[in-house]
């Protein structure tokens, strides 16, 4: 087998080039364009996104990420942390002849100039790493698509590989119920309820065979099994909704809401189904939902952090690659 260097490209889904309204206007352009998010016919869609959507939800979500954004080096909290993550990582892999590198489905950097960054670099063999636990064909699919397209585009092609999801994988489930054990320990409260937050799919996907909720569902009660807690104390649920038509349910605001209403004081959120904290994590939850909850009658809140590149999260992530990559590796560690 050649001995030349192997690329290991992780990928998550991406962040404007800035919080202004023209930098969020493109980036939802191009993310809500993906005939993998948003698969109605483009006759139909096209006009309602140019129209309606990218006039009105820039400037809302431009606040929303100005909230997070890391002001020193300018970017989104996903594109820092996704960047941490591949640069501690790497020095796990290098023995092994195995470059590190990270890329973003939308916006930059993108898949298509990290396969050409890596293969300027030697390597003729690449796994991809969609940093999505859960399948969807909206996120994990479209991270395929890209690479797909990027590949037609080569005369001369890496071989890749794919990890698939990692939902019920035990390196990740250890490391979210050491992660969520190690985080409750350190809050000032004992929470009544933990919501297991994940993010929404519309039903009509699921509905056409979308294995996502299942996915959803399989890792919470793998989770709650590790936890040692009753479905009552560790719930599901699923967050941010777009539009009017049916998402998976119950939503984590209504359920945030009810349970405030109910008499339930203290509340703590995880979000199994990001592995790295995000605008949906950070400003969603941890201030929008946050703020309802106190509002409607709660006491105590907490969010806990994604995995993002903490001990935990890098031993899984080394895991899962270090198994996907067998019969790869060329020298160091197998």
């Amino acid at each position: 087998m050649s001995a030349s260097p192997i690329g290991f490209l992780l990928v998550n889904l991406g962040t404007p080039s800035g919080a202004d309204y023209r930098s969020v206007r493109r980036y939802l352009r191009e993310f809500l364009s993906d005939r993998r998010v948003v698969d109605l016919p483009p006759l139909l869609w096209r006009p309602i996104l140019e129209s309606f959507v990218l006039t009105f939800r820039p400037r809302r979500s431009a606040r929303a990420y100005r909230s997070v954004w890391n002001v020193e080096r300018d970017e989104g909290p996903l594109k820092t942390i996704t960047r941490a993550q591949a640069e501690r990582l790497a020095p796990r892999f290098s023995a092994d002849g195995v470059i590190v590198d990270f890329a973003m489905r939308y916006a930059g950097p993108s898949i298509g100039e990290k396969i050409d960054a890596l293969g300027a670099k030697g390597c003729e063999r690449i796994l991809l790493f969609p940093l999505y636990p859960q399948y969807a064909a909206s996120t994990t699919a479209s991270v395929v698509d890209e690479a797909a397209r990027a590949l037609a585009r080569l005369r001369v092609q890496p071989t890749l590989r794919f990890v698939p999801p990692f939902y019920d994988d035990p390196a990740y489930i250890d490391a979210l119920a050491a992660s969520t054990r190690a985080q409750l320990a350190a809050l000032d409260f004992e929470p009544e309820v933990l919501i297991a937050s994940f993010h929404g799919l519309p039903q009509a996907q699921i509905d056409r065979g979308d294995p996502y909720r299942r996915h959803c569902e399989a890792t919470l009660d793998l989770l709650r099994v590790a936890l040692d807690m009753p479905a009552e104390r560790l719930r599901l649920a699923f967050q941010s909704r777009f539009g009017r038509t049916q998402w998976t349910g119950p939503y984590t605001a209504t359920v945030l809401r009810e349970l405030a209403q109910s008499g339930a004081k203290r509340v703590a959120v995880l979000t199994p189904g990001f592995v790295a904290d995000c605008l949906e994590t950070l400003e969603e939850i941890g201030v929008e939902l946050r703020h309802s909850f106190l509002t409607s009658g709660g006491e105590k809140f907490a969010r806990l952090d994604c995995l993002n590149d903490s001990e935990d999260g890098l031993r899984a992530l080394e895991t899962i690659a270090r198994r996907e990559l067998s019969g790869w590796a060329v020298g160091g560690r197998q």
